[in-house]
């Protein structure tokens, strides 16, 4: 039956998200969509025919079509309107409000704890040597504009998105009605616009970037050392982007195409997909969404707090030569032709 195949899907793509953790839906979702529940059992059978019961057919018959979604016929443009009843969108509700929204909250809660725990603990990773007082060129004017533009059109959308997740229940009770009405249309407006920026600078990270990400063997010893990040004084050496930036630009890149695909599909309803796709097409936006929004948040707290140095490749692109020579040994190996010495404090061989 429909019902039970929307179901599966949708336990098959939280699953692949990695949000849902196997979690089935709630009991209460399943009784509402089993085709021969109460609202069957409960037909009076002597009552009159329904709209396009087809003759001979008993008023139980033709609910229980109804309840599957069966399409009757309309004079109005509309052909979908024959849909009386389209039970997967109860399904639909049911983990949208439920799995989803459980299991987003528990993750954006726990890498914002996580997050706060590490700083407690480790602080701010200061550079180790001594500074030089010379800068070098990370990042060029049109590098850094399309860093911008992809970043504050994520955030936005980051923001007005979970609004419409978990605003009517954190927000509407703190704002009032009207206040939360004009802030949610509003957020509405620049969600829908300001996608195509961020699907734009996605396109461009991708083309800029993408051979400075190919994984390689450094990458490998990076991750041994978890980057340094536990461990003062150890840098593992690393061309342009280190391991960890590697998985930041494939999950922008992977994960925005991701975005930008589902999101058109919603922008523009029933222009590519049917009621039941676009079902499906928001749930996996919103659950891509929680898990990109959790990613971006370790990338922006290690590019301001967490690393000394580390905004002035974004800000004005100009970083310390001996930051550099710590994080990214082989990449100023490549640029300035000098030696480093790898693994500790990132100072020039001798």
């Amino acid at each position: 039956m429909e019902g039970h195949r929307m179901k599966a899907a949708v336990a098959v793509l939280l699953l692949a998200v990695g949000l849902a953790g196997g979690a089935a839906l709630p009991a209460a979702a399943q009784s509402s969509v089993r085709v021969g529940g109460p609202v069957d059992q409960h037909i009076d059978r002597d009552a009159p025919p329904v709209a396009n019961q087809i003759p001979g057919q008993s008023r139980a018959d033709s609910w229980h079509g109804i309840r599957l979604g069966e399409q009757g016929t309309v004079s109005i443009p509309n052909k979908q309107a024959g849909v009386l009843i389209q039970s997967e969108g109860e399904a639909w509700r049911a983990v949208r409000n439920g799995p989803l929204s459980q299991y987003g909250s528990w993750m954006l809660g726990g890498i914002l704890a996580l997050l706060a725990l590490f700083f407690l603990l480790r602080g701010r990773i200061r550079i180790d040597g001594e500074k030089t007082g010379r800068t070098i060129q990370r990042f060029n004017a049109f590098e850094r504009g399309v860093h911008w533009m992809t970043a504050g059109s994520f955030v936005v959308l980051a923001i007005s998105g979970l609004n419409v997740l978990y605003g009517r229940h954190t927000l509407l009770p703190l704002l009032g009605p009207q206040p939360f009405a004009t802030l949610t249309q509003y957020g509405k407006l620049a969600h829908n616009y300001l996608g195509f920026a961020f699907i734009l600078g996605v396109a461009l990270t991708f083309v800029l970037w993408v051979g400075h990400n190919i994984p390689s063997r450094h990458d490998l010893v990076w991750f041994l050392k978890a980057g340094g990040l536990f461990s003062k004084g150890v840098h593992p050496p690393a061309h342009k982007f280190n391991g960890g930036q590697k998985i930041i630009f494939w999950s922008t890149v992977v994960g925005g195409a991701a975005l930008g695909f589902t999101g058109v599909q919603l922008i523009f309803p029933f222009s590519f997909a049917t009621m039941e796709q676009m079902q499906l097409f928001q749930l996996a936006h919103a659950a891509i969404a929680v898990v990109m929004i959790a990613i971006i948040l370790a990338h922006i707290y290690i590019g301001s707090i967490g690393m000394e140095g580390a905004f002035a490749a974004m800000g004005d692109g100009q970083v310390e030569l001996q930051w550099a020579r710590e994080h990214h040994s082989l990449w100023v190996e490549d640029v300035t032709g000098e030696k480093v010495r790898h693994g500790h404090h990132g100072t020039p061989a001798e």
